[in-house]
């Protein structure tokens, strides 16, 4: 299997196209990285760096909504760098526009004309530099403030004297950084390999990897006179742990429901068309990694604003109820879980329209077997689909929920249990296959073999 893997990326090597592809994808991603570690002029980011490294010894580096955002910008908050904003702004932008395509009808009726599509990724765009400045600003008032930010930070990072100097000057930093953040995951997804604002994501979070390998290396060969606190049989636990995770996020993202479609035989003008059976692919996993980022950016909030009110007004009970948030605690675990479903059915409600199907496949002269088109076919479809949606729900609140119980309970850093399920496994996994699919299809239009014997992709269709 090793062999056939290697010898497919030498084949990949041997397409002049792919190569210049998977070199210029190399290329931005290693300039991607460098944005993420070169500072904010006027900020001193060695003591965030090792205030986060403090936190993440002490199991604390996932109970707070900075270190998610940091997770997704591959360490550049805590670097105070050019890229601490990430490209988080440019999908929240894209995801509200998605959003607001299915509830107002004017959006919706423009991205089905020609030519709509380039105006909603324009406005897209003009939503990101928005929101940018918005969280440009805010992040600036945390660096200088790094005291409310921070819990237990006692440090300085602003060296600028002129505070609006260094705010507007951070703020126009940080939106540039993003902007062109934006710009070369476009330019990668255009004349690279894979889609380049996934990428940037997923790079930013393997960042993370050296890391965990060397807390886990820590575990097995502790420092000298540091005693050993586990044996061979609990890394043989983790290894098969992490290779089912990995297989069950592979057979669900790759996992659908084919609907067969029968097409009746239809004439238009002087051309007539056979019909013929296809199928209808729902996707098991529709949502993606959405409702669990959705899920844990919201219960986020609650805890900081109860402890904030508690530290505040001298309160032990909002003080009290802020620690239900914690991540440690069995009402966060519950909450998440049923965020997680929330939003599983949120977001297929309003991406996927089964009346427009419905009315797509009547048009066009298809039919489902044994279901009568129109109203009849909508129903059907959203019934499939919420079986479908629960399924896959249930998968995300399992993944989610492996990185939080591995550090209750095995008492891990949250920065190994993050790479065995979470949004880092949803992410990294989904975007590595979409990449292979993408270099799989330049293979075998030069006749070479795929990434597996028979040059097909397990799940593909």
């Amino acid at each position: 299997m090793l062999s056939q893997l290697f010898k497919t990326f030498a084949n990949c090597l041997k397409i002049p196209e792919l190569r210049s592809r998977i070199l210029f994808t190399a290329l931005v991603l290693i300039v991607a990285r460098l944005i993420a570690m070169t500072p904010v002029p006027g900020l001193d980011g060695s003591e965030l760096a090792r205030y986060f490294a403090e936190q993440t010894e002490k199991q604390n580096a996932g109970n707070s909504i900075v270190a998610l955002y940091s997770l997704f910008t591959g360490g550049a908050i805590e670097n105070c760098a050019v890229g601490a904003l990430g490209i988080m702004p440019y999908i929240s932008a894209t995801i509200i526009i998605q959003l607001l395509s299915a509830v107002i009808p004017g959006l919706n009726k423009l991205a089905r004309e020609e030519g709509g599509r380039a105006k909603i990724i324009a406005y897209g765009r003009y939503l990101t530099v928005l929101l940018c400045l918005g969280q440009g600003f805010v992040m600036a008032l945390g660096w200088q403030h790094p005291e409310s930010t921070f819990p237990g930070f006692t440090g300085k990072l602003v060296l600028v004297e002129n505070e609006w100097l260094y705010r507007i000057q951070t703020t126009i930093i940080l939106t540039t950084g993003t902007l062109l953040l934006m710009w070369l995951g476009e330019q990668v997804t255009e004349r690279g390999v894979g889609n380049g604002v996934s990428l940037i994501i997923m790079i930013g979070i393997l960042a993370r990897l050296p890391s965990a390998l060397r807390s886990i290396w820590m575990l097995f060969f502790p420092e000298e006179g540091v005693a050993r606190t586990v044996n061979w049989m609990y890394g043989v636990f983790l290894l098969l742990l992490l290779v089912a995770v990995v297989a069950a996020v592979v057979m669900i993202t790759q996992g659908q429901r084919k609907i067969p479609v029968q097409y009746a035989q239809r004439a238009v003008g002087r051309k007539v068309y056979s019909g013929g059976t296809s199928y209808m692919p729902l996707r098991v996993n529709y949502t993606g990694v959405m409702p669990v980022i959705f899920a844990q950016a919201i219960l986020m909030f609650p805890g900081m604003i109860f402890q904030k009110l508690g530290e505040v007004y001298k309160l032990p009970f909002l003080s009290t109820v802020g620690s239900l948030f914690s991540q440690a605690s069995w009402f966060y675990i519950m909450a998440e879980a049923l965020m997680i479903l929330f939003f599983s059915y949120f977001w297929v409600a309003t991406q996927f329209n089964e009346l427009q199907v419905a009315d797509d496949l009547k048009k066009y002269g298809g039919y489902i077997p044994g279901v009568r088109p129109g109203a009849a076919t909508s129903d059907f479809l959203h019934r499939t689909m919420s079986r479908i949606t629960f399924a896959g729900g249930m998968f995300l609140v399992i993944i989610a929920l492996i990185p939080t119980l591995m550090t209750r309970y095995l008492k891990l850093d949250y920065g190994i249990t993050q790479f065995f399920g979470g949004t880092s496994m949803l992410i990294t996994v989904g975007v590595l296959l979409d990449t292979m699919r993408q270099m799989e299809s330049f293979l075998l239009m030069r006749h070479y073999d795929g990434f597996l014997k028979k040059g097909r992709v397990k799940g593909r269709f």
